[in-house]
């Protein structure tokens, strides 16, 4: 995708001629005769300026309708009302824990069963489809370990088992990834991290490319009501227009420090896929987590992703603290494990910031 279209999407057409998307607050409007209406009634059914944003993000994703949320759970909890209970639902291994929580939450409540696979192996996943199977869940970037899925063979897969490919494209964004356009059915967003881009805005998109499923979450969307509020809208149309200079940025940030930290004894394991910011280290046994977060300056301890800051995570007791301790050992989330969204900071800094505070945290240094 060339680096203007994702600026020039992100305006709108306005009488006025202003640059900057208009904020609607209103939450009813105005009909002008009995039975008629401007397309806008009652603002959790549409607003103008959330649709303005799900237009410019349909043809980002190449889809034909996105649906803004309220957050990236709610675009996952959307999706999974399209099932009904018996229905079972592939899923990557190793994927965010708020994700692995609510998936639980529907197994136990409405009776939907989510089978955990690895994607990495082509078989398992065969061998795991039952006639029950209606959908797989991916994430091509796993989170936290960052093992990279190739999904052409699961598009293929799906198409001639006719399930849904559903893709949580969080990590790659419409900038590094269209899945949409290479066969997937669903794809989704925590609009939180990359897309808003600046840690200010709360948010989800879901986005489809069949009719049918457009109208389905057009009803879901409007009756649950978890829509996305206008100010939340604007900001992330407004983060649109500097996705491709924030994650080339945060990117080419990423590929250094893995690279460089793939040099130090304090690190026993580097975990990168080489695409996006998004990387996790392990730890060696003889340096001390708890102490290497308490001595980062210029990174930032912060349970997010994809802002203009550095932050790092510590996902046994953050992201996935909710997953039983035996789901995340089979997993490799362990004590040691952290993980990285790297920034849009001087490279140089972040790289100094990460050396000094391993070499304060070895067990027995006192910092």
């Amino acid at each position: 995708m060339k680096n203007t279209e994702l600026a020039q999407i992100a305006l709108t057409q306005d009488v006025t001629g202003s640059i900057a998307n208009p904020i609607y607050l209103s939450t009813a409007y105005q009909h002008p005769h009995l039975g008629e209406s401007t397309g806008f009634d009652y603002t959790r059914t549409k607003n103008p300026t959330r649709s303005a944003f799900e237009e410019a993000f349909a043809k980002l994703e190449r889809g034909i309708a996105s649906f803004a949320t309220s957050s990236g759970m709610a675009a996952i909890q959307l999706v999974c009302n399209i099932f009904k209970p018996g229905d079972e639902v592939l899923v990557s291994f190793d994927l965010y824990g708020g994700t692995f929580r609510l998936f639980d939450f529907y197994e136990q409540q409405y009776g939907v069963k989510f089978k955990y696979v690895d994607f990495l192996n082509y078989e398992e996943v065969q061998q795991a489809l039952t006639p029950q199977t209606r959908a797989l869940f991916i994430e091509p970037i796993s989170n936290p370990l960052m093992l990279e899925v190739d999904l052409e063979p699961y598009y293929i897969l799906s198409q001639e088992r006719n399930l849904l490919t559903i893709i949580d494209n969080t990590f790659l964004t419409p900038y590094l990834s269209t899945p949409l356009e290479e066969g997937a059915d669903i794809v989704l967003h925590s609009g939180t991290k990359y897309i808003g881009g600046h840690n200010d805005v709360l948010g989800g998109i879901v986005t489809v490319k069949d009719p049918q499923l457009a109208e389905d979450f057009n009803a879901l969307h409007n009756m649950i009501g978890a829509t996305l509020s206008p100010i939340d809208s604007y900001l992330l149309q407004r983060g649109l227009k500097t996705l491709h200079l924030r994650l080339d940025r945060s990117e080419e940030n990423a590929k250094r420090l893995a690279e460089r930290c793939s040099t130090l004894s304090s690190i026993s394991e580097v975990l990168y896929s080489g695409r996006t910011g998004m990387m996790s280290l392990r730890l060696h046994k003889d340096y001390s987590v708890a102490k290497f977060l308490e001595n980062i300056d210029v990174c930032i301890f912060a349970e997010s992703l994809g802002g203009t800051e550095t932050l790092i995570t510590f996902p046994y007791t953050q992201t996935h603290v909710d997953m039983p301790d035996v789901e995340k050992d089979k997993r490799g989330i362990d004590e040691y494990l952290i993980r990285l969204s790297i920034g849009v900071e001087n490279y140089e800094d972040i790289e100094a910031d990460i050396i000094q505070a391993l070499e304060k945290s070895k067990v027995g240094v006192i910092s």
